[in-house]
């Protein structure tokens, strides 16, 4: 297992990897020690190198930046049910600046009706940002919940909200 800690106009974030692809990531923090301790448990035993993820840290500053980015990185979702992988992988279709709802989330997961358990699902995600969790929404177009606060899932939206009508 491998991490690195970098800054973005965000804030601290912190990624874990393993061989297999990306284990966590933090949502931005006001210190370097905070996005660290919100990394999986397994960031203790692992060993920093950030030259690893160089290439996910410059898109991640690009994203705060304002940029329309997009992470197609291998992810390694080994510790999730086969419901989370399926919630997962579904949420990582939706598109930059787009949003969706936990019903049609849980349809494209191939369990239409579970929208209580997709929020679940979505509360555990380990890698906010990547798996965008901020653009599922209610189905009655509120925010609905989300594991970092609704401040920070707002920001996020406000932020590809921008980016898209800055490119149009």
């Amino acid at each position: 297992m491998e991490y690195h800690v970098f800054k973005t106009d965000g804030g601290w974030m912190a990624v874990l990897g393993s061989a297999r692809g990306l284990v966590s990531l933090s949502l931005p923090c006001e210190t370097a020690q905070q996005a660290l301790d919100d990394l999986s448990s397994d960031a203790s035993q692992a060993t920093q190198s950030p030259e690893h993820f160089s290439d996910l840290t410059q898109r991640l500053q690009r994203y705060f930046n304002g940029e329309k980015v997009d992470f197609p990185d291998k992810l390694d979702l080994s510790a999730a049910t086969p419901f989370q992988q399926a919630v997962w992988q579904a949420a990582r279709r939706i598109k930059y600046g787009q949003t969706r709802s936990y019903g049609w989330l849980a349809a494209q997961a191939g369990r239409p009706g579970a929208a209580r358990a997709v929020g679940q699902a979505m509360a555990k995600n380990p890698l906010p940002i990547i798996v965008p969790c901020h653009r599922i929404i209610g189905s009655g177009s509120g925010l609905g919940g989300f594991s970092g606060g609704l401040e920070i899932k707002e920001y996020l939206l406000r932020l590809e909200a921008t980016a898209t009508s800055h490119q149009r």
